[in-house]
C-alpha cells in the first residue's frame, strides 16, 4: 500500500506540474485559447482547448449566440422545432449575409445547431481558406452540403441511438466551390495523391480539432461522399472521434 500511494503522489505531483507549465506556456505565448478558464473567442487561432470550449456551448445557448456575436458573425436565430423521440432543437441558428464571416452554403438556408455554427465559422477561417490559398492561390467561395436536422436515428434504423442530426447538431459537408470556379467534392477527389485529394485531407484532420466527431471516406462506406461533422454533447472530459 505505501508503495501504491507514492506511486499517486508522483502522479499528482507531475499532473499539478503540468498545469502549472501549462499556466506558464500561454501566458508567455498570449495564448488564451490554450487556457481552459478563458473564454472562448472564435477571433483567436485554434488552442488547445478550443475543441473543448465549443463543445461547452452545447449546454448554453445564450453563451453561444454572445460568442457569434463578438466574433461579427451575423446570422438569424431559428425558433425552436420538436419531432418524435428525441428530435428537435432550441438552439438553431442559420448564417446570414455580410459580417465577418461571409461564406456561403449551398443549398442555402442551412439551418444548425449554435455549437456547430460557431465551430464551422473557425473551420473556415483557420483551417478551410488557409488550406484552399495553400494548395489553389484563391479562397473557397461556397461548400456544399447534404443538409443538418433530420429526424431519424443512426445510419436511418429503425432502433439505437438517435442521431447528432435529429437535433440539428451535425451537418454533412460534401465539397468546395473555389473562387476560379473549380470544384473539389468528397465523392471524387478524397482518393488520389493530387492536391485535391491533400486539401481535402488538410480539412478533415482541421475539422477533428474543432468538432466531437468528424467521420471521412476512411470510416465507412457510408461516408463516402461527405464529411459528418458534429458538437455531440460528451461533456467537459468527453472524448473525440476523428476517423
Amino acid at each position: 500500500m505505501r508503495a501504491v500511494r507514492r506511486t499517486l503522489g508522483w502522479i499528482v505531483a507531475l499532473a499539478v506540474i503540468a498545469g502549472l507549465g501549462l499556466i506558464i506556456w500561454s501566458t508567455l505565448r498570449g495564448r488564451p485559447q490554450d487556457l481552459p478558464w478563458t473564454p472562448l473567442d472564435l477571433g483567436q487561432p485554434i488552442g488547445l482547448m478550443t475543441g473543448r470550449k465549443l463543445n461547452a456551448l452545447t449546454q448554453s445557448y445564450p453563451a453561444c449566440r454572445a460568442a457569434l456575436e463578438r466574433a461579427g458573425v451575423r446570422y438569424t436565430a431559428l425558433p425552436p422545432r420538436s419531432g418524435e423521440g428525441q428530435c428537435g432543437y432550441s438552439d438553431g441558428v442559420r448564417f446570414t449575409s455580410g459580417g465577418a464571416r461571409r461564406i456561403d452554403f449551398a443549398p442555402a438556408g442551412l439551418g444548425i445547431a449554435c455549437p456547430v455554427a460557431a465551430a464551422l465559422a473557425i473551420w473556415e477561417w483557420n483551417v478551410v481558406q488557409p488550406a484552399a490559398e495553400r494548395h489553389f492561390g484563391t479562397k473557397v467561395t461556397s461548400i456544399d452540403h447534404f443538409g443538418s436536422y433530420s429526424c431519424r436515428r443512426i445510419y436511418g434504423r429503425d432502433a439505437g441511438t438517435w442521431s447528432e442530426h435529429s437535433t440539428a447538431d451535425a451537418v454533412d459537408i460534401a465539397g468546395f466551390r473555389l473562387g476560379n470556379g473549380t470544384r473539389i467534392t468528397v465523392a471524387r477527389d478524397w482518393r488520389g495523391d493530387n492536391e485535391k485529394a491533400a486539401f481535402l485531407r488538410e480539412v478533415r484532420d482541421g475539422a477533428c480539432q474543432l468538432f466531437a466527431t468528424t467521420l471521412s471516406p476512411d470510416y465507412n462506406a457510408a461516408h463516402a461522399d461527405h464529411f459528418h461533422l458534429d458538437q455531440a454533447d460528451r461533456g467537459a472530459m468527453g472524448w473525440r472521434a476523428c476517423r
